[in-house]
């Protein structure tokens, strides 16, 4: 069940208040999972219970995604605003360095939160941030046409293609290998998701800036990348395991861009195992 927590944080121009929404379950070490652009914490259903069996697991909207309002004026959709924002969000839950595992804009948030030493251990699935610039262009095209087809198909649509595979292969097929198993609910609710992301284009524009290209050091780190990622390619991978030299490299076979649905059990026996 959703719960919304309120706090404030610096902007230029004096306290602003940040609303985010998540979902906490389960027991152990608090774990703290960030999805990616466009997407919403229910990304991570198919290893909630999993993860919960042997964490506190901390799923969250991020701000302007999911069931989080924007970041209130004065507070920009980056990296220099989100991981203080990140990390005001940790405190005020009473949570100390926890560890976390993101996906794509998630995974880059995770690295930043533990070269910031802000969480015990980062688990990243296809981060962003280790593009060349044409495979960035790449990226954000292909991001931006899934958005403009979201805006634009009707909601009677959407529905009806979420009722057959090949509807949510349409739907989906450019995050998930294997988009039949993701369920007709799941399919509609985050292509609305998508339509409804307030912070999308300013998170994407952000994205223009960001590269990651700094060691985490002290932080135990694992990188897992798709073999079937469509949107940010797994050679990206091996650039991460040049700049991270310490960091675990994980192959992940036959799951996409967002290899939480693709493959469950493998993707939560990397997080769990690196949040040890």
């Amino acid at each position: 069940m959703a719960s919304t927590v309120s706090f404030a944080v610096d902007s230029p121009g004096g306290r602003r208040t940040v609303e985010v929404s998540y979902e906490r379950t389960g027991v152990g070490a608090p774990l703290v999972l960030l999805h990616g652009i466009g997407h919403h914490r229910q990304a991570w259903d198919p290893v909630l219970r999993i993860l919960a069996a042997e964490r506190d697991v901390i799923a969250v909207d991020l701000p302007g995604f999911g069931a989080s309002p924007a970041l209130p004026y004065g507070l920009a959709h980056d990296l220099r605003t989100m991981v203080p924002v990140l990390g005001s969000f940790f405190e005020t839950l009473g949570v100390t360095r926890p560890h976390v595992a993101g996906n794509s804009l998630g995974g880059l948030l995770a690295l930043e939160l533990g070269r910031e030493r802000l969480v015990r251990s980062v688990t990243a699935l296809s981060p962003a941030g280790f593009w060349t610039p044409s495979e960035r262009r790449y990226a954000f095209g292909v991001l931006r046409a899934m958005r403009g087809a979201a805006l634009a198909m009707p909601m009677p649509l959407i529905e009806r293609l979420s009722q057959s595979s090949p509807g949510r292969t349409a739907l989906t097929s450019t995050i998930y290998a294997r988009p039949g198993r993701r369920s007709p609910a799941a399919v509609v609710s985050e292509t609305v998701a998508l339509r409804k992301a307030t912070a999308f284009r300013q998170t994407l524009e952000a994205g223009l800036q960001a590269t990651f290209a700094d060691d985490v050091p002290d932080v135990p780190v694992s990188i897992a990348w798709g073999s079937k990622d469509r949107l940010l390619l797994r050679r990206q991978g091996i650039r991460a395991k040049h700049v991270i030299p310490g960091a675990r490299l994980v192959r992940l076979p036959g799951c996409g861009h967002v290899p939480m649905n693709d493959d469950p059990a493998a993707v939560a026996r990397v997080i769990l195992d690196t949040s040890r």
